[in-house]
């Protein structure tokens, strides 16, 4: 079976980038750390997205090794694509998630 496309939404790369600036703050290079984790979950849902159950209006969520953040993602079967829609850290209000999604 061919692999999806991955799509991330700026609002994710924004999420990513002060995650991992924050982390940058906190001990040198753990941000970088971070962001390699991210990219290596995100790759991962080439394969088999659906593995990842449904948590609210379409959007499946996958944990981050190592890291306390849920990256939210819909998939597109007809077309193929993974869209990532943010990057959120587990402790921050579930409804925060879906505003956002909504944004």
């Amino acid at each position: 079976m061919d692999s999806y496309e991955i799509k991330i939404d700026i609002d994710a790369f924004v999420d990513i980038q002060e995650a991992a600036d924050w982390y940058n703050y906190k001990v040198e290079k753990l941000g970088d750390r971070f962001k390699q984790k991210v990219k290596l979950q995100i790759n991962g849902l080439k394969n088999n997205p659906e593995i990842y159950r449904i948590r609210y209006k379409n959007v499946r969520c996958v944990i981050i090794k190592k890291f306390p953040f849920l990256i939210h993602f819909k998939i597109d079967r007809k077309n193929r694509i993974v869209e990532i829609l943010a990057v959120i850290h587990t402790s921050r209000n579930p409804k925060i998630w879906e505003q956002k999604v909504d944004e």
